[in-house]
């Protein structure tokens, strides 16, 4: 019986899904050049704290307008198509993300001449990430479709569509995997133009389930108005807002998202039965909690390069570790997250995850020194033990939420309905950096910043406020999501009292 769930995955396996499962692996595929990009950052742009924070914001709007991209591929083909055209759209877009960062990187001269050095970071994160977006709809769309009905009981298709959910993750792990150890070590010996050169193969995967096998073609719905003039509406006000300058303007987005973004769920929502509303709901509130928990930013990682010493290889080897813990932990324990309540699952992943954040903050406080003199290992040992216990738990998680949306996508509106939900589940993210950027407007960490122009350094590295801050994010992010744990349990329990007050009369 153990033998044959192990062997599950490999048994749900379908030619049918390789499409959507290609992309998700190519998203996994995209962290190849994250290690060297993030010494770049370091070492070449004179960004704060603070304002790679504030970048990281702007970067997760367009995950929150997905729902625009969804009324596109759900009734709006391209040529005719409503699944390949988009997925070579993206493509495109992808790659010139990629030749804008090698041209930063390299200096070329054209490249340069266009904008600030800072703008054209940003211009081409903002391209790649509108590349993977656009994938990500339609593959979300895709594994709603690939699942065969037709004469099959209900019980049979929720499980496919639940292991669909799970062979996704699985891709996008085992794109992370075969790629993390060998970005860190070639952005220690490859030139960041030359690296960031390479990340052009990963559209090319993107790509290649779609050539290889022909999709069926869906249902086309009319546009639905409300959402797509709401989501269009919501975009320009993004954009105004963030032209403007005004004071708050991340917070205000975030507020007028969150309205839309309800209003906009409520449309697309209001046939499903009142009680099934209610379940979604207040399952949806207690992921947003959990998914919303502030992180310290990236003075944690400059803290690890600048006074721990870790390197570019040894990231690459963490991601890696990382990357196939996760693909473990997702394959040992699928039929446990897929038959236990989400409140069971978030709770579990919250109480570990704090455990887990605590050698962090043990070695900014010099737990690798007293290590190191009574058991003879360090802070990579530390670090690489922590990183591959903690590296399941953020793909775990998701499974479940996945499943119950695909369970209840409506037909033909699929990619509307995932975009939807997943707008509101990265609107979690957003309040997360944005409670992450307050935190660090209180404890302020800073690296070091060197003028290149003449070798000085005009900014000190400054890590004194760390530890409090490592402390602060770690209590958070235990308190908050057992907050949302037990108004779910609550409504659980209250539901099932009023169920069983109908059967007795």
């Amino acid at each position: 019986m153990q033998v044959d769930s192990l062997i599950q995955p490999i048994k749900a396996m379908r030619m049918r899904y390789l499409p959507l499962l290609m992309v998700y692996f190519a998203y996994g595929c995209s962290i190849f050049s994250g290690i060297g990009e993030s010494f770049f950052v370091k070492e070449q742009l004179n960004l704060s704290a603070e304002s790679l924070i504030v970048i990281g914001v702007w970067l997760s709007l367009p995950w929150n307008i997905k729902m625009v991209f969804g009324q596109f591929v759900d009734s709006l083909p391209l040529f005719g198509s409503q699944r390949k055209a988009y997925i070579y759209l993206a493509a495109i877009l992808m790659v010139c993300g990629s030749l804008l960062m090698a041209g930063l990187a390299g200096r070329w001269s054209f490249v340069v001449a266009l904008a600030p050095d800072n703008t054209l970071f940003f211009i081409s994160s903002l391209l790649t990430v509108l590349g993977v977006v656009l994938q990500d709809v339609v593959a979300d769309a895709m594994s709603v479709e690939v699942v065969e009905r037709e004469g099959r009981p209900q019980e049979n298709i929720d499980k496919d569509l639940a292991m669909v959910q799970l062979l996704g993750r699985l891709s996008l792990s085992l794109g992370m995997f075969l790629v993390a150890g060998l970005g860190g070590w070639l952005a220690q010996v490859m030139s960041y133009q030359n690296l960031f050169l390479l990340t052009l193969v990963i559209p090319l995967i993107s790509i290649t389930g779609i050539l290889c096998i022909r999709l069926d073609k869906v249902p086309r719905k009319p546009i639905n108005k409300t959402v797509l003039i709401g989501g269009l509406i919501y975009a320009v006000f993004i954009i105004v807002i963030g032209l403007s300058n005004i004071p708050f303007a991340q917070e205000i987005v975030f507020v007028v998202s969150l309205v839309i973004i309800i209003y906009l769920l409520k449309s697309i929502t209001k046939e499903l039965p009142r009680d099934l509303l209610r379940a979604i709901f207040v399952a949806a509130l207690m992921i947003f909690i959990f998914r919303a928990s502030p992180t310290a930013g990236p003075g944690a990682q400059w803290f690890m390069i600048d006074v721990l010493g870790f390197d570019k290889a040894f990231f690459g080897t963490l991601s890696q570790i990382g990357a196939f813990m996760s693909i473990v932990g997702m394959w040992f324990f699928a039929r446990l997250i897929t038959e236990k309540s989400i409140a069971w699952v978030l709770l579990w992943l919250t109480v570990a995850g704090f455990l887990l954040e605590l050698p962090l903050i043990a070695l900014y406080y010099g737990l690798h020194e007293w290590t190191m003199v009574y058991f003879g290992f360090g802070a990579r040992t530390i670090v690489l033990i922590d990183s591959a216990i903690a590296s399941p738990f953020a793909q775990l998680a998701m499974i479940p939420m996945l499943a119950l949306i695909a369970r209840y996508a409506p037909k033909g509106n699929a990619a509307t309905w995932f975009a939807l939900m997943a707008s509101f589940m990265n609107l979690a993210l957003t309040a997360g950096s944005l409670f992450s950027k307050y935190l660090n407007q209180i404890f302020v960490v800073t690296r070091e910043v060197v003028d290149h122009s003449n070798d000085t350094i005009s900014t000190p590295a400054n890590y004194s406020e760390l530890g409090v801050l490592l402390i602060t994010v770690s209590v958070i992010g235990l308190l908050a999501p057992l907050i949302g744990i037990i108004i779910y349990a609550r409504f659980a329990q209250k539901s099932k009292s009023l169920k069983c007050a109908k059967k007795s009369k």
